[in-house]
């Protein structure tokens, strides 16, 4: 990382592009992957073990033997293949969990619910294309069924599931795009999740996605015209930092305010709440400024964070670097 970021620090005495392009520099494929066993950041270099907390670790590895178990006592379960994929996610072990999911579609090459998951860690080890086909797939698999209720595998602080099946596949899917830059068709994906953004959590999600899209392609008007929805008394359980970059957009919350919580001094930094911040800067044509908080976002360990992965789409795209 630290011989891409001295590129990236001299491109900026020299580079005066915006990130809307339509495609990034780099896409993890199998021809790229240097090793199939680790997992690579969008400019081809390796990224860290996932780092856990011992105590939620203990916790995660019991919740895992336990799916493991199920899953083996009943290896043609829909059910327990699912669990055992997230559960295996969930300990940042993505490959692994990818495995799960591929032999599960195998034995249910219709499932929705399988490409769905599968397409979500494909996002997280940054196969992007791979991550468009199964969503693509899951949300023809899923037109006709019904929609329900996407249990927690990591429950909010109300133990109330909020995402449902349908929501999950076009929200994913609208993010494989974005990650891309092919923002067309991402626009597409999330005006389609709205359907199935049934509560003020879900529509701040797809809100805030759906207004970075409306920019980057430049349609100013549209995406203004979202925040008229916004309030700060939308009932927000888990999308707090979505809810307050979109306050922000709309003028009802201060930059510095926001940007201490997303860099706090000595603290974690947040990827979410840094990227929205960073396209904030780049929406006022402060892509210096931008780019400087783009990189901040890279010192985070939280690399599965799609703030984290859109930091890195967006310096990936601006300042392009070959691949060794």
């Amino acid at each position: 990382m630290k011989k891409y970021l001295v590129i990236l620090l001299v491109g900026f005495c020299s580079c005066q592009t915006g990130s809307n392009s339509t495609k990034n520099a780099y896409q993890q494929t199998p021809e790229t992957l240097k090793d199939p066993s680790k997992v690579y950041n969008l400019m081809g270099e390796e990224l860290p073990s996932v780092q856990i907390p011992q105590e939620s670790k203990v916790k995660l590895e019991k919740n895992l033997n336990e799916a493991r178990a199920n899953y083996e006592a009943n290896p043609d379960s829909l059910e327990l293949i699912i669990w055992y994929g997230r559960r295996l996610a969930y300990l940042g072990r993505y490959l692994e969990a990818i495995e799960v999911f591929s032999n599960g579609i195998s034995k249910f090459p219709t499932s929705h619910k399988l490409r769905r998951h599968r397409g979500h860690r494909y996002i997280t080890t940054r196969q992007l294309d791979k991550a468009v086909d199964d969503f693509e797939m899951a949300a023809f698999y899923s037109v006709n069924t019904e929609n329900s209720i996407e249990p927690d595998g990591a429950p909010n602080k109300l133990n109330i599931p909020l995402s449902n099946d349908k929501f999950n596949i076009w929200y994913h899917y609208g993010l494989a795009h974005y990650l891309n830059g092919r923002f067309d068709k991402a626009l597409s994906a999330y005006k389609k999740c709205m359907e199935f953004s049934d509560n003020d959590d879900l529509k701040s999600a797809t809100f805030y996605w759906l207004y970075m899209t409306y920019k980057k392609i430049g349609n100013t008007s549209m995406a203004d015209d979202l925040l008229a929805d916004i309030s700060d008394e939308m009932k927000i359980i888990e999308n707090d930092d979505y809810l307050n970059l979109l306050l922000l957009f709309k003028g009802e919350k201060k930059i510095d305010v926001l940007m201490s919580e997303a860099f706090p001094e000595g603290g974690n930094i947040n990827p979410t709440m840094g990227y929205g911040l960073g396209n904030w800067y780049q929406q006022q044509g402060n892509l210096e400024k931008a780019n400087e908080i783009f990189l901040k976002i890279l010192d985070s360990p939280r690399w599965a964070s799609f703030g984290y992965i859109a930091a890195e789409a967006e310096l990936a795209t601006t300042f392009p670097v070959p691949v060794s």
